[in-house]
């Protein structure tokens, strides 16, 4: 029977194969194996003879408020080396005597920001001989912590729940995402009620901005206003929703645009007016000037005759005397040819006082109802005040003639209704 020896050598260095067939024979002469035997010798492996990490877990995957042990080993008498770190996250220990890494996840550094879910922290751990520099080996392991615990991602409006603005204002908010286990990757917008001129909300951080026309609030909506909810829906990879909600109520307002020309149109159509009124009480004030000229050159002729038919009847020529009686009856018989030929104008002069008083009203109301500001409030006001003033004017002289074909300028026609004889003939008398 064949015995089988099997040796396994350790051999330090290098031995020559002279030598390995000498030892070989000695080997087998006390042993006193035959030479049918077979004898296999493990040869050395030359790598045993470099420094090494002989567990090394090139990865490791931490739960939350969970202790990692774990003992890192070589293939030396670990008591002539020592073990260091680099780039560790916080908490991450290393013994450096024994090579002992030990680390508790504890949710406070998550909470706190030092650590996150799901990143890959590579840690770069070295053990070096303590009489020999040279004799070290560096190499590295990831660390991921993860949670089972499941944090929802929330939508979150820069503005309140309730926003109340008046039609033509501008409303403008950033939905922004509080960031949980998953974060939001799209957003659905919807409102209760159809709604334009708004810019469209897809994911975080974009801005909803709307302006409500101001024909938003119809007149049969209760209380003059208008209630929208907007609804901003957020879903994350999984399909896991959630949703903030933001009502604007809507208050009717008035169209300060639209008002202010239709103000413009009012003042104008006013200056316009009175413009054919100051025309108006210029061709009456001519005519009255020109009546009153004729009465009085009736009345001078009059006088004068009467006057001379008194100092010819004192005459001695009886002639003279003769013509002096006659020159009386003159005079008086001038009287009703002055009625007949320039009678006293009295509606003329009322409706001349009249006009310019009107006028008067006029530019007295547009300075009353002037507007005050970039934005009066009070335009609607004004604007309906100026409007019944011009009605009811143009209302009362309805029956005076307008004469439209006006060939003068403002300038003259201001300067002849300003003038102090024109404001002399027609002041008030106590």
């Amino acid at each position: 029977m064949k015995k089988l020896i099997v040796l396994i050598c350790l051999v330090v260095g290098v031995v020559s194969a002279g030598r390995a067939q000498d030892t070989l024979k000695r080997i087998q002469d006390t042993l006193k194996v035959d030479s049918t035997d077979s004898l296999h010798i493990v040869p050395v492996n030359p790598a045993d003879s470099v420094l090494r990490i002989i567990n090394l877990n090139p990865y490791f995957n931490q739960h939350v408020d969970s202790l990692l042990s774990y003992q890192f080993m070589i293939n030396r008498d670990p008591s002539r080396y020592y073990w260091y770190m680099r780039n560790s996250p916080a908490g991450l220990k290393i013994n450096k005597d024994n090579g002992l890494l030990t680390f508790k996840a504890e949710k406070s550094y998550f909470l706190s920001g030092k650590l996150r879910y799901d990143h890959e922290y590579k840690v770069d751990i070295g053990v070096q001989n303590l009489n020999d520099p040279k004799d070290k080996v560096d190499t590295s392991f990831t660390l991921v912590f993860y949670n089972t615990e499941i944090i929802p991602s929330r939508v979150k409006p820069t503005v309140s729940n309730t926003l109340t603005i008046d039609e033509g204002d501008t409303v403008s908010f950033k939905i922004q995402c509080e960031a949980g286990s998953f974060p939001i990757e799209d957003i659905l917008f919807t409102s209760s009620i159809p709604i334009k001129n708004f810019t469209l909300v897809k994911k975080c951080d974009d801005e909803f901005r709307w302006s409500p026309d101001y024909d938003f609030v119809k007149d049969s909506d209760p209380g003059k206003q208008k209630t929208v909810t907007l609804s901003f829906v957020g879903s994350n990879k999984f399909r896991e929703k959630d949703t903030a909600l933001v009502t604007i109520i809507v208050k009717d307002a008035l169209n300060y645009p639209l008002a202010l020309e239709d103000y413009k149109l009012v003042t104008k159509n006013i200056n316009t007016y009175i413009l054919q009124l100051k025309y108006t009480f210029l061709q009456l004030d001519k005519k009255l000037r020109k009546n009153k000229k004729t009465r009085t050159t009736f009345d001078m002729t009059g006088a004068s005759t009467a006057l001379t038919g008194t100092i010819l009847s004192t005459s001695s020529d009886q002639g003279a005397q003769n013509t002096g009686k006659v020159l009386p009856s003159v005079g008086i018989s001038l009287v009703p040819i002055k009625e007949a030929v320039a009678p006293a104008k009295i509606v003329d002069q009322n409706q001349a006082a009249l006009i310019r008083t009107s006028i008067k009203r006029l530019e007295y109301m547009l300075t009353d109802n002037a507007l005050v500001g970039d934005r009066d409030p009070d335009i609607a006001k004004k604007i309906s005040k100026l409007r019944d003033e011009l009605k009811q004017i143009q209302v009362q002289l309805i029956d005076i003639p307008m004469d439209f074909s006006n060939n003068m300028t403002e300038e003259e026609l201001n300067r002849y209704f300003d003038s102090p004889k024109v404001n002399k003939k027609y002041r008030l008398k106590s």
